[in-house]
Parts: structure tokens; sequence; C-alpha cells
């Protein structure tokens, strides 16, 4: 389409910015500018493979480069990789990116935003979750920021959570393990839920953001599949695929001793974080806050709207078990079954990028 709106995506290479680019440049309505460290990587050179796709090379920490790939764009979206930066840095960034789309007339800003949990707990330090109040945060500073700046640029935020496609990859917090046999979660869950999120419905969410500026203008989105209890995510992988799996609850100790993240308990949960600094939390400090919050299931989503905005969602995790099963056996690679089993597992590619880079990206 010529002349088509241009959005800056920063955040593009990352698990939920490719599906969002995709999202943009399905039907040739917008076209995309993505934000890139590396713009010869697979991750970058795949993005241009969908459509009206130029890279910028460069950082989010340098506001040159922000300046460059926001000027004359219609939008930008904005997700900045915390696991990266930390809590502190990425909350200078996401903030000055803001001041800095308004002054080169961006006409609308989405900001990937997660759950201000410190706040919705009532400030209980149990539930302090530093990857998510960081973001939370800033959401709540746009939000506010927008009461007076809504005429001159509108502003919303699309809030997640943890993707589904981790409870099935290598390197999360919840990485399953295959125990005689026996696809198994050792987890510290309790009966609680988590407000997993399908990447695959992240394009039509923020595409729909973009399309209805006037009702989006001043929304939090906040999505998910459905409150997951890992007892019915076993049952479901069981009922898809005929392979046995369970989930055992597991307590926090047992947990950082022997879990998928046991082996970093102690870094720094923001890989480029000072860890002298006394606000760096490690992984430990963050990802206790985190399963606190799901066990406690002090997060909920408005499913009715979701199913008002997009009427075609995955609904439950066994819809995305079946959908995610089948994919794998079109694209050549295997059953769910056979993806998981000893062999494969090891070569699986991470979902979070952080992962698959091994947590060396530069800022």
């Amino acid at each position: 389409m010529p002349n088509s709106p241009r959005i800056f995506v920063i955040g593009a290479t990352g698990a939920q910015g490719t599906p969002v680019v995709a999202g943009l440049v399905a039907d040739g309505k917008y076209s995309v500018r993505a934000l890139t460290r590396d713009a010869t990587s697979a991750r970058a050179t795949a993005l241009t493979e969908l459509g009206d796709v130029s890279l910028v090379e460069g950082s989010f920490a340098d506001e040159d480069v922000l300046r460059d790939g926001l000027r004359g764009c219609h939008g930008v979206f904005v997700n900045i990789d915390g696991f990266n930066t930390g809590e502190k840095t990425e909350t200078y960034w996401a903030m000055r990116t803001y001041e800095i789309a308004i002054e080169e007339g961006i006409e609308f800003f989405v900001y990937g935003n997660l759950d201000y949990v410190t706040k919705k707990t009532g400030y209980d330090a149990r539930f302090r979750t530093g990857h998510y109040d960081g973001k939370g945060r800033v959401g709540e500073w746009i939000l506010l920021q927008n009461n007076d700046n809504h005429q001159r640029m509108g502003a919303a935020l699309f809030t997640t959570g943890p993707y589904v496609q981790m409870a099935l990859s290598p390197k999360t917090p919840m990485t399953p393990t295959l125990e005689d046999g026996i696809l198994t979660w050792r987890v510290p869950l309790g009966g609680g839920a988590v407000p997993h999120v399908a990447l695959d419905d992240c394009g039509h969410y923020v595409r729909w953001l973009f399309d209805n500026p006037e009702r989006a203008n001043g929304m939090e989105l906040a999505v998910a599949i459905e409150q997951v209890r890992y007892a019915d995510l076993a049952a479901a992988f069981e009922t898809v695929t005929g392979h046995p799996a369970r989930y055992i609850d597991t307590d926090l100790d047992d947990y950082w001793r022997t879990g998928p993240l046991a082996a970093r308990a102690d870094s720094p949960a923001g890989y480029n974080a000072d860890p002298t600094d006394k606000s760096t939390m490690t992984v430990r400090e963050n990802f206790t806050g985190f399963w606190n919050n799901w066990k406690h299931e002090t997060v909920t989503r408005d499913y009715a709207l979701l199913d008002e905005i997009h009427p075609h969602r995955i609904r439950t995790v066994e819809q995305w078990l079946r959908h995610e099963d089948q994919r794998g056996r079109t694209d050549g690679r295997g059953t769910l079954t056979e993806r998981v089993s000893p062999e494969n597992w090891a070569h699986q590619i991470p979902v979070l990028k952080n992962s698959q880079d091994g947590r060396r990206g530069r800022l």
C-alpha cells in the first residue's frame, strides 16, 4: 500500500515483537521500522521476510538512535527487554522514549507493559517482582502523562504476562522435565494459576490498538488465554498428545535448589544490571515474587473484553496445545511429544530471546 503509516518497533526481534510486526504488516496497511542491535542476526533478517519491514541498527539506550527511528513514523510500539537492562535502566529509557516520541511528532504510542504487582498487592514484599514492577510503574506514568498529552499523542498499554510457549521451552522459569517418561512441571504454584499469554494473539491485539486510536487512547489492554492451573495444563497435554504428564507442587526451597533457574539464582535478574547496585534484584528474589503472584492469583483479566476485541483468540490451554501440535507437524518440527523427548529437547530454540542469546546481549 503506498505511503502506509510507519510504526517504529522497539523489541521487534523478541518473542513478542515478531508476532507484533507480523500483525502490523500482514495486509500492507502499515509498514514497520524495526530496531535491532544486529541487523544480520537470524531474528532480524526473518522480520524483513514478513512484509514491508526495514531495519535500524542500534540501541534503544541511545537518544540519537531513538530519534532516527521515530522520525517520520505514525506510531511506536515499545517493549524493552527488562532482563537485558535491569529494572532501573528500563525505567529511565522507557520514560525517555515516551518524551522523545512526543517531540518527534508520533501520533500513537503503545507500551509493552506488565502488571505493577507490588502496587496491586498493597505493597507486600512477598510479591515484589522487578521485571514486572519496572514496566508497571512506567505504564502508570504513561497513562498519567496521557491525561495532559492525549490530544498531541495518544497512548495505550499492552499488558501481557508469561507466554504459554514458556511452559514447553527450555531455559524458562517453568521449563518441564521428563521423569521416567512423564512430562513433569515442578514449580511452586500450589493451587494457583498463571495468566498465560499466547504469542500468536499478540499481533492481533497490538494491531487493534493502532487501528482503533479513539477507543484505545488511554486504555490498558491486559491479555491472556485463561488462568492456567498446571494440573489442568498437564491433563490437557495428556489429552492432546496421549503422553503422560503431571504437575508436582514444589516449595520454593526445592525449586531454588533443583529447578530450571537454580544455576543462576544469585545472578542479577537483569544481566546488564550492576550487581553491586542495591536496587538490583537477583534471579532468586525476582522469581520468588513472580511465583508468589501466580500462587495467590493476584492478577486476573477481563476475558469478556478480550472476546470482543479478538473473537478468534485462543481461549484455553488445550486449544493452544492442539494448535501448537499441528503447527509443529506442518513445519517439520515434529509433534509436541517428539519435541520434548530427551534427544530433541536440548536442541530446541528457547522462546525467550535472552535465553537464546545466552544472556549476553548488549544494551
